[in-house]
């Protein structure tokens, strides 16, 4: 069973820059106001926009993307009203289906959503058609959007040739959930390196509590994301990932994931460019 998210995160001892932002986030309902889909592999606890601006707050976070996630299915309303209240400071990432109208786009695109989401992820049902990727891809191209691919991590051998044909900047959920107990060398770990050669990809470098396998304070998976920042500095985004959907094992502290940083991202430099610069650039180019 799915843990409850923590109640009383503690407040980090490390100061964020101005404007940062956690680029990955979800709310869920409340479900009497915003039901989940009748499709969801899991139904979670009401986490509204409320309970997360609240956290925003108390970690020193100005700014936001929220992902829509599958226990709301391809209804985003959920999303669309936390991007609304949040007054242009949130973004969003939708969910939606093949025959999405270039109307209902505009709708999103006007509320703030950039991009949209495809799960590749066995528990959470079944995965993406490439087809349908490729329709909404068309789509969603002429809007200025990119995708956010969330998927296994053995699924990135026959993926990548898929994610190559796609046109547009593609983002890589939760450092490709590598194991973060098999060393850089690892096969999934090599294939993500290779991916983010091509300009077009970015990668999240957070869920480091789904990836660790030595607990809290999950630093064996932090190195990864140290890693991939040294690497790729112009091309990673961090998040929080709350209310963390589905972690049986470790429900995280919030502000003990903001204190993994100063291992992901060690310098004042490093730490602006993924938490203010580049962000700012894939979601609020307009402020450039």
């Amino acid at each position: 069973m799915a843990l409850p998210f923590h109640p009383n995160p503690k407040k980090p001892e490390l100061v964020l820059p101005p404007g940062a932002c956690d680029a990955h986030c979800h709310v869920f309902g409340p479900a009497a106001v915003f039901p989940f889909a009748p499709t969801s592999t899991y139904q979670p606890e009401d986490a509204p926009k409320e309970k997360l601006f609240a956290l925003h707050r108390h970690l020193g976070i100005a700014r936001s993307v929220v992902v829509q996630a599958s226990c709301h299915g391809t209804d985003n309303a959920a999303m669309v009203d936390a991007l609304i209240a949040g007054k242009g400071n949130y973004r969003g990432i939708a969910m939606v289906t093949a025959d999405v109208t270039m109307a209902e786009l505009q709708r999103l695109h006007d509320a703030g959503v950039r991009g949209v989401r495809f799960n590749f992820v066995t528990h959470l049902g079944e995965a993406a058609g490439k087809d349908d990727v490729r329709a909404i891809v068309e789509r969603i191209i002429p809007l200025g959007w990119h995708i956010v691919v969330h998927f296994d991590a053995f699924r990135l051998e026959e993926l990548a040739p898929f994610l190559r044909e796609l046109q547009l900047p593609i983002v890589i959920d939760h450092m490709g959930r590598i194991d973060a107990s098999a060393g850089p060398d690892q096969v999934a770990f090599q294939l993500l390196l290779e991916l983010m050669e091509d300009e077009r990809f970015w990668v999240k470098v957070c869920g480091s509590e789904r990836l660790s396998r030595s607990g809290p304070p999950f630093h064996d998976a932090a190195e990864y994301g140290r890693l991939l920042v040294d690497k790729f500095p112009d091309r990673v985004l961090w998040g929080t990932d709350w209310p963390h959907p589905n972690v049986r094992v470790h429900m995280p502290d919030d502000g003990e994931l903001v204190d993994l940083l100063k291992i992901i991202a060690p310098t004042p430099d490093s730490l602006k460019a993924l938490l203010v610069d580049n962000p700012t650039r894939l979601y609020w180019p307009e402020t450039l």
